[in-house]
């Protein structure tokens, strides 16, 4: 099930908000790029409580024009709580949310491999939450998220979620929380995959006796490239890879190593997400 915003649905955010606050836990990579898009999208510094323990030079530079940071919580009524911590510090974070539990906000996990269920322990069985997982490329607001909400989750407040998250990327909703693995398998991990690829091409490049800076550039430009004209084109990966091929030619030649169904690429990338799903959900039962 897909569910994503246009730019025009992302400029609402503030009317989404209705005036309430936004309480960001964690301010880390993620929780910067999400609160810049915030931002762009029209929320005010001053509607944004930030709670980190190192905060950068531009948290506190934002702190200057007005966005809250590290204050008391106690007089905070946020409509959405985003628990952008790391995992392994989560449990020791959550505490510091307890004077707010009792106002009802939203409660939106990006940390990967922690159920809605551990959250429902900790935060309560009564709250609102949601399980997300974004990836690497929103750091430059290119990312995809993927998100599953509780039963406790209103249509209201699943407009708000995806409307803080297109603010790094595009949206997609889960029908099944179990299918995070997958997610986290796929897009979540997928971006190390590609950054291999590009040092592996690059490489191939320079034993074939190109330049390293040269065999890198191509190789960036080239994934690049045609990771942005599938996304555009109306026509499949499958239909662009053809297009591609000349019979008997350089391309053709590269794809029989690569499209062999016991060596090449496909059997490998299954291995490949694979372990990464079942790694996810490990992580899962061991928390």
């Amino acid at each position: 099930m897909t569910d994503t915003l246009s730019a025009s649905d992302q400029a609402s955010l503030p009317h989404l908000l209705d005036g309430k606050d936004l309480l960001l836990l964690g301010c880390g990579k993620m929780g910067s790029a999400m609160l810049t898009g915030w931002l762009k999208a029209g929320v005010s510094p001053a509607q944004v409580h930030v709670r980190d323990p190192n905060p950068s030079e531009e948290i506190n530079a934002l702190a200057e024009q007005g966005l809250r940071l590290n204050e008391a919580l106690d007089l905070v009524d946020p409509a959405a709580v985003l628990l952008a911590v790391k995992p392994q510090i989560m449990e020791a974070a959550l505490p510091a949310l307890e004077p707010i539990k009792g106002k009802a906000p939203l409660f939106i996990s990006i940390a990967a491999g922690k159920p809605l269920a551990y959250f429902e322990a900790v935060i309560g069985e009564g709250a609102s939450i949601i399980r997300s997982m974004p990836n690497t490329p929103a750091a430059i607001g290119r990312g995809i998220t993927a998100l599953i909400a509780n039963p406790r989750v209103s249509q209201e407040q699943k407009n708000l979620a995806s409307c803080l998250l297109e603010a790094i990327g595009g949206t997609v909703w889960l029908e099944h929380e179990d299918q995070m693995d997958a997610v986290t398998a796929v897009s979540g991990s997928g971006p190390a995959y590609v950054f291999y690829l590009i040092e592996a091409l690059a490489a191939a490049g320079e034993a074939q006796g190109l330049a390293p800076e040269l065999a890198m550039r191509l190789a960036q430009e080239t994934v690049a490239g045609a990771g942005a004209l599938a996304q555009q084109s109306e026509q499949s990966a499958a239909q662009l890879r053809i297009n591609v091929t000349s019979p008997a030619g350089t391309t053709a030649a590269g794809l029989a190593v690569l499209m062999d169904a016991q060596t090449g690429l496909a059997p490998l990338i299954e291995q490949t997400v694979r372990a990464a799903a079942d790694r996810s959900r490990a992580l899962a039962r061991e928390n």
